[in-house]
């Protein structure tokens, strides 16, 4: 959706603002001129002030996964503690029996995320599946197209539909792409956090023939697109890809998609990981039951590898204490996402941040807040864009109401309250919820 870009400079100013580069600024503001951030803290002189009040100005919030086609579910699959195994057989059906649904779900799921103070999104579309849903929309991110060929013979209509992806998304918007000289690939494009990149997303090791995520790893670094990776996510993939049986092998039989030769027994998380690691860049989508020497791969990939964690979806199936304070100890970049609503109760990564710090009280406020906006940013490849409030980086913004109680430390009122997302802003305007159709 085109943005008008504002004629003059304007000014917002709140009773707190988290720049995220360092500390919460008491009775600050945050300057905007042509869509982008010109000044933080002091207003300049003679430029209007808004006055947001008893609020807190961040950066736009980085959901960093999300499946917007299950955005009309009124609530997640099953019920809490569901087998993984057996919600997958649920969405599959769900899949089946409603794919019509997916244009309005989608624009459901988007101005769902507008309105709680997302400004950028790592997305997972499916072939075929509808695309403008996404143009209309406000917020822009990566749509990666979910890729799924467990058995060789499926290989090759899979890339077929990459590469059509990859030259769809690509030429939506001329506008806000950059070329910059290659360093690793020909061709390579830097966007602007103004338009959605094209991505690709091997679902699963269950899912992805060993052959497919080579092909896909080599279209990533010709291409200069990320990729994105749902890995150990539970227990019985972590069993699956060692000996090669329990229910996801009983699953791919159900479906025709069991393939004896693809894997070797003894196979483990790092295996996928040591492949990833030669694309352009890699997201590591949940990593629940990563080992530590996984952990140690990530902390020391973090120039191009991120993890991305669901906190609420990690919680509905009941997994183990997620591994994050390893992770971030390591060096590892961890962004966060909602899922989809097939496993969340909804797309608020403001309540993601909330549940962190619920689930992990010691840990930093100020590292929380990062998780959801500059991790998010530099896990996308945005990090020069979005994610900080800078002078020079795109005016993305997200408002949250503050309750009036005093606190050692501000960050607290932001994840310690209850205070919801009042505005969202997007390139220096004030987001205007379009109607689902």
């Amino acid at each position: 959706m085109p943005i008008a870009q504002n004629a003059s400079p304007r000014c917002l100013r709140a009773c707190w603002v988290f720049p995220v580069t360092g500390p919460p600024l008491r009775d600050a503001a945050v300057t905007i001129f042509q869509g982008r951030i010109i000044a933080v803290g002091n207003p300049p002189d003679d430029v209007p002030i808004e006055d947001l009040g008893h609020a807190a100005i961040v950066p736009g919030l980085i959901n960093t996964h999300t499946h917007l086609e299950f955005s009309d579910l009124p609530s997640p699959i099953g019920c809490p503690g569901i087998e993984l195994v057996e919600w997958l057989r649920c969405l599959i059906q769900r899949r089946a029996h409603a794919p019509l649904l997916s244009r309005s779900s989608i624009e459901r799921g988007l101005q769902e995320s507008v309105r709680q103070g997302v400004t950028t999104i790592g997305e997972i579309a499916q072939p075929g599946g509808t695309k403008d849903a996404y143009l209309a929309s406000p917020c822009g991110g990566t749509l990666f197209l979910e890729l799924i060929a467990p058995r060789i013979e499926r290989l090759e209509a899979a890339m077929e539909a990459a590469q059509k992806h990859l030259l769809d998304v690509g030429q939506w918007q001329t506008v806000g792409w950059a070329e910059r000289a290659p360093t690793r690939s020909v061709g390579r494009r830097v966007p602007s956090e103004s338009s959605w990149q094209p991505g690709l997303s091997p679902h699963a090791p269950y899912t992805v023939h060993p052959e497919l995520l080579a092909r896909a790893v080599d279209l990533s670094v010709e291409q200069g697109i990320p990729l994105a990776m749902h890995l150990a996510e539970s227990r019985e993939e972590i069993d699956f890809l060692r000996n090669g049986r329990g229910p996801f092998r009983e699953l791919l039989e159900s479906r025709d998609a069991w393939d004896s030769t693809a894997r070797p027994h003894g196979a483990r998380p790092l295996d996928e990981l040591r492949v990833l690691s030669r694309a352009h860049r890699a997201l590591i989508v949940h990593g629940n039951y990563l080992d530590d020497e996984e952990i140690n791969f990530l902390g020391r990939q973090r120039s191009r590898m991120a993890v991305v964690y669901c906190p609420r979806t990690h919680a509905w199936f009941g997994h183990a204490r997620y591994p994050l304070e390893k992770l971030l100890a390591a060096g590892a970049i961890v962004a966060l996402g909602t899922d989809s609503r097939a496993s969340s109760p909804d797309l608020s990564l403001l309540a993601e941040m909330r549940h962190v710090a619920r689930e992990f009280p010691a840990m930093s406020r100020a590292t929380i807040l990062e998780l959801g906006t500059r991790s998010g940013a530099r896990a996308l490849g945005f990090d020069s864009q979005i994610g900080t409030l800078e002078p020079g980086k795109w005016a993305n913004l997200a408002v949250v109401a503050l309750p009036e109680d005093a606190a050692t430390d501000p960050h607290e009122l932001l994840l310690d309250a209850a205070g919801g997302v009042v505005a969202t802003w997007i390139h220096g305007q004030r987001t205007l919820l379009w109607p689902v159709s």
